[in-house]
């Protein structure tokens, strides 16, 4: 629920070899070392499409902040190259739905993973950690010297928004101790694609956008932190390190179900002197009222068939979920079926993440609770 940047990081690439699996033979983990063999980057990158928001260059590359942007493309050959220029985020690599190598702030740089299997290949690029202050760039993929990209894969007909706080993002999941100062920090410990949204996605074969930003609530953030901004200060946009940017809705991004987990941030805390809020009672209202207006946003935006899940956890005491429930049966009420309630705990959470927050064990629960909130809606997709 931080919203202060990470501690100061290394510019590390570690990685671990891959498995030798199905159409991978001894993969090598990602090398950023330039050889003079390999195929230069150029100006016109194909054979990559996008999962997430990012903002668009002339040149081809992309530019992106929020937390589980991913990349995928399709090779054939010995090798691949990822193109980033990034010294604040995390990457995993995957070739044909194997871990290949974590990329730790690499900077401006092609990392390599090569020794595959001379056939085609599927490559995906995922960004691990949060980075609202900074924009990370990438610009493709390239292969290595007798081979070729090939046409980018289809997008997926499934389609999930998620959008929230940490929780969300998976701040410090990977981690197994609460305290984080003496494993990493929280950007070491991060991986937003194994958050429960994530994971609900892949099970689903959804694509998914994960715009979450740690620390913010619908009206209110993390201890009253910085006054005058909350989630929706940022939610329109592509790139949040840039005040008036605005998110393009691509054509084809039309979730059938958006997520919403906002409100921990809001109601966690005490409110302390000079919010503009006195009491309990006048947040409340502020935050229902607000909730109210992000809710006929999403509406105008993806129209009235989309699913409109709004969730709440214990974390915060009774007034998150008894507040966000009161506002989905007044949604109801208005005649609108498709917001629903997802109340979610389990006795097996151990919130071992940073900071308190949910581990990779916890959000595999979760995940698990949401599917099953999900199989209870008419989906039709």
């Amino acid at each position: 629920m931080r919203t202060a940047p990470p501690l100061s990081r290394r510019a590390l690439l570690t990685a671990a070899a891959a498995s030798v699996t199905a159409g991978v033979t001894a993969a090598a983990a990602p090398s950023q070392a330039p050889a003079a063999h390999r195929s230069p980057p150029s100006a016109a990158f194909a054979g990559f499409r996008t999962v997430g928001r990012v903002k668009e260059a002339a040149d081809g590359s992309v530019r992106y902040t929020w937390p589980g942007i991913a990349f995928e493309g399709r090779f054939r050959g010995t090798g691949v190259g990822v193109v980033l220029d990034d010294s604040v985020n995390d990457y995993d690599v995957r070739i044909d739905g194997t871990t290949v190598g974590t990329l730790v702030t690499p900077g401006r740089t092609t990392s390599w993973v090569e020794g595959l299997a001379d056939t085609e290949h599927t490559v995906r690029l995922v960004k691990r950690t949060e980075s609202p202050w900074a924009a990370g760039r990438f610009g493709g993929f390239v292969a290595a010297r007798g081979g070729k990209i090939l046409a980018a894969p289809a997008a997926r007909s499934r389609q999930i928004e998620f959008i929230g706080d940490s929780f969300t993002a998976g701040y410090g999941n990977a981690s197994d101790t609460r305290d984080c100062s003496a494993n990493g920090g929280v950007d070491r410990n991060s991986n937003a694609d194994l958050a429960f949204g994530a994971l609900t996605a892949r099970k689903l074969g959804a694509d998914h956008q994960q715009n979450a930003f740690s620390g913010r609530g619908m009206v209110r953030n993390y201890n009253g932190g910085d006054p005058g901004t909350d989630y929706r200060t940022y939610y329109d946009r592509a790139l949040l390190n840039v005040a008036g940017d605005v998110w393009r809705k691509p054509r084809g991004w039309r979730p059938q179900v958006v997520v919403i987990g906002l409100g921990i941030n809001d109601f966690s805390t005490p409110l302390r002197p000079g919010e503009p809020w006195a009491t309990q009672s006048e947040l409340i209202a502020a935050y229902t009222s607000a909730y109210h207006g992000f809710l006929d946003k999403l509406r105008a935006r993806y129209g009235s068939r989309t699913f409109l899940v709004v969730s709440a956890t214990p974390v915060s005491g009774t007034a998150f979920a008894e507040t966000t429930q009161g506002i989905v049966e007044d949604r109801n009420a208005r005649g609108d079926g498709r917001v629903s309630h997802w109340h979610y705990d389990d006795p097996g959470l151990d919130r071992l993440g940073c900071d308190w927050h949910p581990s990779l064990h916890d959000h595999r629960i979760i995940s698990g609770l949401l599917d099953r909130h999900l199989a209870t809606l008419p989906l039709t997709w």
